[in-house]
């Protein structure tokens, strides 16, 4: 609260930017976030007649956010909870749903609830590594799962023992590995993530798949979810891994395999030396249809093939189409493959079939997420940038008519106003065409003069869409206009559009930036002298690189930023990511390097500068975030710093830290939006 006797002195819209939003009545303000409920993963039941869904809230004692499964009928009716967990998958026969939540010795297990039997669910695995991606046999008698099979590295030394009573240092961690951390896990073992079965009544689980290999994509080094199906007639599973090389020296090459269920015998199905994955069996088991393309150093949206089940006649469907494919779900009748794809800020589902191609089912400014296929009927999550998502029947033949089941978040936002997003489209240099959004106050008054925040989406090979966004709409609620716009290098705009950056990174992008800056003031309804910017992880790079590249914005908030890409290289998870932005390595030649590293070009840096990030970041790690703020403060540039507690990459994991983000942003940038600036707190 001291902070806030420091803002007394604004005036008009400033005093409402720094003002302590929690307090105030009829806006979003960060306390409603702790009340926004969110669905995810619908499961639609073999006959079409009730879904499944994971609903997420937050649990304030504990600081973190909670899921449960709750099931409602087709028609929107007998709408309840069913289990405390997540990623529920229906039985074949409809009568039983498999999940996952934390169960016995620890962490997560795999649990059965039989819907017509009273009762608690019934815990079938007592696994020391947390499970993940449940499938059913189509006899219903198996479980599949995957799961992380330790494999530690060790190196055996004649240390002579300690005398009786000593105190000694532990044994040091030991590695030979590439890839020896990982964002939200720290440090990890060595080990191989495998494919497991447990009988659906309970009992041992049995590992089918086995080596120094995993399963699993191998797009970003990382590899936690794996697609993977049943063959109809339950004797082999198709799933995505690598098991082609050395997994440690693997960059973005993945395969898709047939295993037999019985033997454990693995075959290699994608013959081309490239990135494939997201199988997808069709009923009939003749067909497998997936994403991917041949192995290439650019950024090349993943086409969608399909080949027979022997890895036979595999043929690209989706020419011409130039957006990816994701989440590959066939109709029941195998006539039809659905999925979805982002374009252009919204995320449509498609549709494809032999003969007709692909179709766009769904139109307008809105997010459609994780479409799963019933008889009649196809069940997702729906959202605008009014409306949190909820889960919606949609019609193939009528896909203009949604039947919305959920409405999580109606009483919550009743009376609130809410912001919405004007979408803008603008000229760039290169005769780029690029689009944003401008989200105003929900009260925004023409005649007035608001200040203006560029907030830059990470990745940077992602994409800003027009779902709800809680961030947004806080700081719209708050008396700002915010930008936000997808420059070049973001997905949802085609291959050539995400390559534009390739290898020039910082790029293109900051002309894409400040452009839409141009294009806002233009509309004459911002105070110039009051220019913010912001971002995180691809963001943090690009906001970081704004202010050493223009002294416009009067204050900037970095959040976990890239700062110095040599030392990038050997602090990340991730350091093929890095290596795969420049020309050469740097000690074959540094000048790409540091050119388009911002810590070069600090000496250029007026703006006044928050960085943000989380104490225990492995993906952009803190020490980038160190290094840029010594440099500010030795060369006496405004500067301050936020470690935030028990975050990972990012600064929202917990929603504390997501409100502590958006309080301490506009407090800062309140701070620096007079002339002179407001003392520091204190």
């Amino acid at each position: 609260m001291n902070r806030i006797i420091v803002l007394i002195v604004l005036l008009g819209v400033a005093l409402r930017v720094g003002a302590a939003d929690s307090g105030a009545t009829g806006r979003f303000t960060v306390g409603r976030y702790l009340d926004l409920q969110s669905a995810s993963a619908p499961q639609i039941s073999p006959d079409g007649s009730q879904v499944l869904y994971t609903r997420t809230m937050i649990d304030k004692q504990a600081d973190k956010y909670q899921s449960a499964i709750w099931i409602v009928n087709a028609d929107g009716s007998h709408h309840r909870f069913l289990a405390k967990g997540g990623g529920a998958v229906w039985s074949p026969d409809g009568k039983s749903i498999a999940f996952l939540a934390p169960g016995e010795p620890k962490g997560a297990q795999v649990f059965v609830l039989q819907l017509g039997v009273q009762g608690p669910p019934t815990q079938l695995t007592s696994l020391t590594e947390d499970p993940g991606n449940l499938r059913w046999s189509p006899d219903g008698k198996w479980i599949g799962f995957t799961m992380r099979v330790p494999d530690a590295e060790k190196w055996t030394i004649d240390l002579p023992a300690p005398p009786e009573g000593a105190t000694w240092a532990k044994t040091p961690r030991y590695t030979e590995r590439l890839h020896t951390f990982r964002d939200q896990a720290g440090f990890t073992e060595r080990g191989w993530r495998h494919l497991f079965l447990v009988a659906s009544d309970g009992g041992a689980p049995r590992q089918v798949t086995s080596g120094n290999w995993s399963v699993g994509a191998s797009a970003f080094e990382v590899a936690i979810t794996v697609d993977w199906e049943f063959t109809p007639d339950g004797r082999s599973v198709i799933i995505e891994g690598y098991k082609e090389g050395d997994p440690d020296r693997n960059d973005r090459e993945g395969y898709i395999y047939s295993v037999d269920l019985k033997s454990g015998a693995v075959n290699r199905l994608t013959k081309t030396t490239g990135s494939w994955g997201q199988p997808a069996v069709s009923p009939d088991g003749k067909t497998i249809a997936y994403v991917g393309y041949t192995k290439t150093d650019t950024n090349h949206v993943m086409d969608l093939w399909t080949m027979s089940v022997d890895g036979s006649n595999a043929t690209m469907q989706s020419q011409g189409f130039d957006r990816e494919p994701r989440g590959l779900k066939w109709a029941p009748d195998g006539g039809a493959l659905y999925f979805t794809a982002e374009d252009r800020g919204s995320i449509h589902l498609y549709s494809w079939s032999r003969g007709k191609g692909i179709h766009q089912l769904t139109n307008g400014p809105e997010v459609v997420l994780g479409p799963t296929i019933g008889k009649g009927a196809i069940a997702a999550v729906r959202s605008s940038f009014r409306e949190p998502g909820n889960v919606v029947l949609l019609n193939e033949k009528r896909p203009e008519s949604v039947q919305q089941l959920t409405h999580l978040n109606d009483e919550l936002l009743r009376e609130v106003p809410l912001a919405n997003a004007e979408e803008i489209w603008y000229d760039s240099s290169g005769g780029a065409k690029i689009q944003g959004w401008i989200v105003k106050p929900p009260d925004f008054d023409p005649a007035r003069h608001y200040p203006l925040l560029l907030e830059i989406h990470g990745g940077p090979q992602g994409m800003y869409n027009v779902g709800f966004s809680a961030q947004f709409q806080n700081f719209a609620a708050n008396g700002y206009v915010v930008l936000f716009t997808n420059p070049r290098g973001s997905t949802g705009y085609g291959t050539a559009f995400g390559d534009a950056i390739l290898k020039h990174y910082p790029g293109p992008d900051y002309d894409d930036l400040m452009a839409g800056v141009d294009a806002v003031l233009k509309k004459g309804n911002v105070d110039e002298s009051r220019l913010y910017v912001s971002g995180c992880s691809g963001g943090g790079v690009l906001s970081s690189w704004m202010i050493t590249h223009t002294n416009r914005f009067a204050a900037a908030a970095v959040r976990c930023p890239v700062i110095d890409w040599i030392s990038m290289a050997g602090e990340t998870d991730v350091p093929f990511f890095t290596y795969r932005f420049f020309k050469k390595p740097f000690w074959e030649d540094p000048t790409d390097w540091l050119e388009e590293s911002s810590l070069m070009h600090v000496g250029n840096v007026k703006t006044p500068t928050l960085l943000m990030t989380g104490e225990l970041d492995r993906r952009t790690p803190i020490p980038q975030s160190e290094e840029f703020y010594q440099a500010l403060k030795y060369r006496g540039v405004p500067a301050a710093m936020l470690r935030f507690d028990q975050e990972y990459h990012g600064t929202g994991s917990k929603p504390s830290n997501w409100m502590r983000t958006q309080l301490y942003m506009m407090s800062w940038f309140a701070r620096y939006s007079g002339n002179p600036p407001l003392p520091a707190p204190h």
